[in-house]
């Protein structure tokens, strides 16, 4: 599934100076972000060694290492609540890979993605480092996915879901697809809504940091590198809610929905 919108999505032309601010912003980013990964790599044998697939010491250094690239970037973060700890899912809307950091930057946390995200250059490759689980979605699949999730949540890590499955413009919520919120009614967890809400800087397109439909990665990370100045963006972290088995999953999909969308 891919949203496409009833509009083209905003185009930038990138100039001589967009291409120094780039460089100005990206040399940095990129040095943070493959320096912590290097670091990451480096130490995930030896925490495997002494704690099997529990990830007790690389999700900080993930976390540090998004909080830092947003600042390089000039993306202030703001946040309204706190996030759950633990075994646990935080369900948000999806606007761009910047969501990714975003998310990174507010706790220890493991993302749950599409299958397909683990054979897109580059951001496939960072997902499979940072421990993403990858879903397939097909029905066939189920019991497989389903125990994939069981098993991170038995290690006592919060999850993450982008339930609407692609990213929008920003502007909206997609409906929640309510598959994957059967382990977490199984295990009678908790489930935590978060909403991204994303201001563009005065004068620009609303949809700026949308990135959705055939809008590939990038041009437009480049677009993002290159605004002269950026807007802000807050998490919001609604209050969480503890699962019990009697619940139907669509209709906690519909609720969990209506959260993250009033906070937008």
């Amino acid at each position: 599934m891919t949203w496409t919108g009833d509009a083209p999505p905003p185009k930038q032309r990138i100039g001589a100076r967009d291409t120094i601010r780039i460089l100005r912003r990206a040399v940095p980013m990129a040095a943070l972000v493959f320096g912590g990964l290097a670091v990451m790599l480096a130490l995930r044998p030896i925490e495997a060694a002494r704690h099997g697939q529990r990830r007790p010491w690389t999700p900080h250094i993930t976390r540090t290492v998004c909080k830092g690239s947003l600042r390089l970037l000039g993306l202030p973060r703001h946040t309204v609540g706190s996030p759950i700890r633990g075994a646990g899912a935080l369900v948000s809307n999806h606007v761009s890979w910047l969501d990714i950091f975003a998310l990174n930057a507010g706790g220890c946390i493991v993302f749950v993605s599409k299958s397909e995200v683990a054979r897109w250059p580059g951001i496939g490759w960072l997902a499979r480092a940072t421990g993403t689980v990858f879903v397939t979605r097909d029905r066939r699949q189920a019991a497989r996915d389903v125990g994939l999730l069981h098993a991170r949540l038995t290690l006592g890590q919060t999850l993450v879901f982008f339930p609407e499955g692609t990213s929008s413009d920003g502007q909206q919520v997609l409906p929640f697809k309510p598959t994957l919120f059967a382990p977490l009614i199984a295990e009678g967890l908790r489930v935590q809504p978060v909403t991204l809400s994303y201001r563009p800087p005065r004068g620009a397109d609303p949809r700026t940091y949308g990135w959705w439909g055939d809008m590939n990665f990038g041009p437009h990370l480049l677009a993002t590198l290159a605004m002269p100045k950026h807007g802000s963006l807050t998490l919001t972290y609604h209050p969480a809610r503890q699962l019990t088995p009697d619940l139907d999953r669509k209709t906690l999909a519909s609720n969990l929905h209506n959260q993250v969308k009033s906070a937008l």
